[in-house]
């Protein structure tokens, strides 16, 4: 299976924006959570994770092929099938629909990372350990705050995981917690 090593080389050549690889750090760390939580290889669900946007640099203008082309991209790698469609899966603009536990883990918890990051960026330390899980629940319901995350898909995750709201980031926050100086947080 392809290493950590390797596959934060391939996010090196492809990805160019700190963001960017700051936030596959996040899910990275999220997905190896979840993997913990379901009793999966939590390799594979972070290399998953820490792959999951490598083809952003080159989709960021045409977001309908998010997903597919990163699918592409990672075929030569020592990667599974699995990894591989929910990399391309996770993109929910494409309708694909997520089928596996780790499909269905990626598509509906990535998001997350980005809203956490933004309540993180409001509080005026601007740490992730000054953030407790009130403030990202109370955040949640304000539908203006960190628009561009689709609630819609995160609030999957009961139907999806069998996980509430709060567990999800609950999770999210303690693995971003966890990783705070990777990402700069």
């Amino acid at each position: 299976m392809i290493t950590r090593t390797h596959a934060l080389e391939l996010i090196s050549q492809h990805i160019t924006t700190d963001n960017t690889k700051k936030h596959l750090l996040a899910t990275e760390a999220l997905m190896r959570a979840l993997a913990q939580k379901f009793n999966e290889d939590e390799d594979r669900w972070g290399i998953a994770g820490l792959l999951h946007d490598i083809d952003l640099d080159l989709t960021k203008h045409e977001l309908h092929k998010h997903g597919i082309v990163g699918y592409d991209m990672l075929q030569n790698e020592d990667m599974d099938e699995e990894m591989r469609t929910a990399i391309k899966k996770h993109n929910y603009m494409l309708e694909l629909t997520p089928e596996t536990l780790l499909e269905k883990a990626l598509y509906v918890t990535e998001s997350m990372t980005g809203f956490i990051v933004a309540v993180t960026l409001m509080q005026p330390t601007k740490k992730l350990a000054d953030v407790g899980i009130a403030s990202v629940l109370k955040k949640w319901k304000d539908k203006k705050f960190a628009a561009g995350v689709n609630r819609n898909i995160v609030e999957k995750c009961q139907d999806m995981l069998g996980m509430s709201l709060e567990e999800v980031a609950i999770i999210c926050l303690e693995a971003m917690q966890e990783i705070h100086g990777d990402i700069g947080l």
